[in-house]
C-alpha cells in the first residue's frame, strides 16, 4: 500500500470511528481512556499506511490496530497503578450488563478479543479469523471455550442469588 491509499485509511477510520470506539471502550471501559485509543490507533493507521501490503485487508489491518493498542494500553496502566481500575460509575441511559462484562476479565486476551468482535461487535467467524490472523476452525474453538467459561462464571453468581 503507498502512501496514495492514505486517504482510504483516512475514509475507514471516519467511517468505522464508533465501531473502533465500542471496541476501544470494551477493553477499558472508561471513555476518556477509549477516546485516547481511538485517536492513537488512528494515528498508527496513517502513519503506518504504506507497510499494509494488501488493500483488501485494510479494515482488518486497523482492527487488529485497535485491539493492539488497546491491550497495550491495558499493559501500560497496570505498570503504572497497583491494584485493580475502578469501575467507571454509568452514566444516565447507560444500563451496562455488570456481570457480562466481569466475566469477561476471567478471559485471556484472545479469548476476549473473540467475544467482543463476534457479539459486540457482530462480526461472522470469518471476519474474525481475517482480523485475529487465524482460521475459522480455531477462533470457532476459541468462541465456545470462551462461552463455557462464560457460561461458568455467570452460573456462579446466579447460585449466589438463590441462596
Amino acid at each position: 500500500m503507498s502512501t496514495s491509499m492514505i486517504p482510504q485509511v483516512e475514509e475507514l477510520i471516519l467511517t468505522s470511528y464508533e465501531s473502533m470506539y465500542r471496541l476501544a471502550y470494551s477493553y477499558v471501559r472508561k471513555e476518556e481512556d477509549a477516546m485516547d485509543i481511538v485517536q492513537e490507533s488512528a494515528y498508527k493507521a496513517i502513519k503506518n499506511a504504506s507497510t499494509l501490503r494488501n488493500p483488501k485487508h485494510l479494515k482488518t489491518w486497523l482492527w487488529r490496530i485497535v485491539i493492539n493498542t488497546s491491550i497495550d494500553f491495558i499493559r501500560n496502566r497496570q505498570e503504572e497503578l497497583s491494584g485493580d481500575l475502578p469501575i467507571e460509575p454509568a452514566t444516565e441511559d447507560q444500563y451496562p450488563d455488570f456481570d457480562t462484562i466481569e466475566a469477561l476479565n476471567i478471559l485471556n486476551e484472545q479469548e476476549r478479543a473473540v467475544i467482543i468482535l463476534r457479539f459486540f461487535e457482530d462480526k461472522k467467524i470469518r471476519d474474525v479469523a481475517n482480523i485475529m490472523g487465524q482460521s475459522p476452525n480455531t477462533i470457532k474453538s476459541t468462541l465456545y471455550r470462551s462461552l463455557k467459561k462464560l457460561k461458568i462464571k455467570l452460573s456462579e453468581g446466579e447460585l449466589l442469588y438463590e441462596g
